[in-house]
């Protein structure tokens, strides 16, 4: 994209000493994990690259869009400092025309190819945002670049950037900024996003760009209203697959193998909460490969840990119900009515069917009855309950989680509030009415199109992504204020 860009389009130039993280700032506002190439390695971005932002207004139509450069970093910016000087002959010429000389001139091409790069875009542009790792002590170096944006003529907004890290010097940068003249200064992370960091940073903008007014109001309340929507497309997803699973029952005739059935029904289970996790990643603009190491417990987009794994359950916080005592106890009653089964055989067997078998109490005649005709294997609320607070607690990290973060996914090892709920409490009573309608289950052969067209099943799911949603939000807000969690 041409460095002028658009007509009447708000022109972002986003500069700052190298790996200070000013592709990452494009990644996480442009919502794109693609975006330029991010690396350690100091002067990854060789080049201007640009984004848009496209932005409307409230009555739908389309405003002037926000167009964000992407600039090489300042790497030499004392020495640049003193050719600036140099050139300026006279005290009286404007500090502006000695950088637009200074750009024409051969050392533009050659010692400072690299920032003139930068400033070039900068006098194209309509503000510059100066990003600044604030993990790193205020040095001579980053006095001399503000200096030298100071005398492009532009306004300038320094960004705070990484201040989640323990390591962030906030207050030093803030203190030595005020000593420059420059207050509207923002705080961000790259990595762990902050809706309300994002729209400060708008908003520190706006004090500076009157013109824009309309554009920038508009694009803070569209980030709104896309996060909102974002978070209700998650909840409806999460709904979807929690009817899918409660409602699935497998039938086991007598003579069938029980132990290959519970099989088939936990690979059905696994399979459909990895769909839904996919379809997480999709919604949220995230690559399954963006988490391709060891971490737990989401390796690769797939889950570490067995949603079946009891150590799922103490890993999450969900206090284990019958089902797995069930199991036990189901394992030596069929020793006793089986008599072909070893009792270790029969214990494992009995195991593998109480991870997945709702709960049938302890009274043996009703496991003998089961046992002796034909019967049904379906999800317990145990598993039913961690399926959702794990998937809530990815659908938490992925709201927090910047375009830029080159880190795998992890979730808090401490729940929050609203997940200890769901972990503590009883299924939703809208979850257990779905169990008696196994055709409201993909699992069980049910179309989507089916699915989408029943109206009980449409209001059962809107019922419960409002319960959803109401969690997440809730966890939301509580996190983006301090102390709070």
């Amino acid at each position: 994209m041409s460095g002028r860009g658009a007509a009447g389009a708000l022109r972002v130039a986003v500069v700052g000493h190298t790996n200070t993280g000013k592709t990452s700032l494009l990644r996480t506002l442009t919502r794109d994990v693609s975006f330029g190439a991010i690396s350690d390695r100091p002067g990854t971005t060789r080049h201007v690259e640009g984004a848009v932002l496209s932005v409307r207004g409230a009555s739908g139509r389309e405003l002037a869009p926000v167009e964000l450069y992407d600039t090489p970093g300042l790497e030499d910016s004392p020495r640049l400092l003193e050719s600036l000087d140099r050139l300026r002959s006279d005290r009286r010429t404007p500090w502006v025309d000695v950088i637009r000389a200074f750009l024409e001139g051969e050392e533009a091409n050659t010692s400072f190819a690299q920032e003139a790069k930068a400033l070039r875009q900068v006098l194209l542009s309509d503000v510059a945002l100066y990003v600044i790792d604030a993990r790193d002590r205020v040095l001579g170096k980053h006095r001399d670049e503000l200096e030298i944006l100071s005398r492009c003529a532009r306004p300038v907004v320094p960004v705070l950037n990484f201040v989640a890290s323990p390591e962030a010097r906030t207050d030093a940068w803030r203190r030595q900024l005020t000593e420059v003249n420059m207050h509207a200064i923002a705080e961000f992370d790259t990595v762990v996003l902050n809706e309300f960091a994002e729209q400060r940073l708008f908003e520190k903008m706006l004090t500076l760009l009157d013109s824009f007014r309309p554009t920038l109001e508009a694009l803070i309340r569209e980030r709104k209203e896309e996060r909102q929507q974002l978070i209700r497309s998650a909840a409806e997803l999460l709904a979807d697959l929690l009817i899918d699973v409660a409602a699935y029952r497998l039938t086991v005739a007598e003579g069938d193998d029980p132990k290959r059935a519970a099989a088939t029904l936990q690979d059905s289970v696994r399979g459909r909460e990895q769909a839904c996790v996919g379809s997480l990643l999709t919604l949220f603009r995230f690559r399954a490969d963006d988490f391709e190491a060891d971490s737990l417990p989401l390796i690769g987009g797939h889950w570490g840990l067995d949603l079946f794994n009891p150590a799922s359950l103490r890993q999450f916080g969900v206090r284990a119900g019958g089902g797995a005592a069930a199991g036990g106890a189901a394992g030596l009653a069929i020793d006793m009515m089986t008599g072909g089964l070893s009792l270790g055989a029969a214990a494992m067997l009995g195991a593998t069917i109480g991870a997945v078998w709702s709960s049938f109490g302890t009274h043996g005649r009703r496991i003998a009855e089961r046992l002796m005709g034909i019967n049904e294997l379906r999800v317990e609320e145990t598993t039913l309950r961690l399926l959702a607070v794990r998937q809530i607690a990815l659908l938490d990290a992925l709201l927090r989680r910047g375009h830029a973060s080159q880190e795998k996914i992890r979730l808090a090892a401490a729940a929050g509030k609203q997940q200890k709920a769901w972990a503590a409490q009883p299924l939703p009573v809208v979850l257990e009415e779905c169990r008696p309608y196994p055709d409201w289950s993909r699992l069980g052969g049910a179309s989507a199109l089916d699915l989408e067209s029943d109206p009980r099943r449409l209001a059962a799911r809107d019922r419960l992504a409002d319960l959803i949603e109401a969690a997440v939000t809730a966890g939301d807000r509580l996190a983006d204020v301090p102390g709070a969690v």
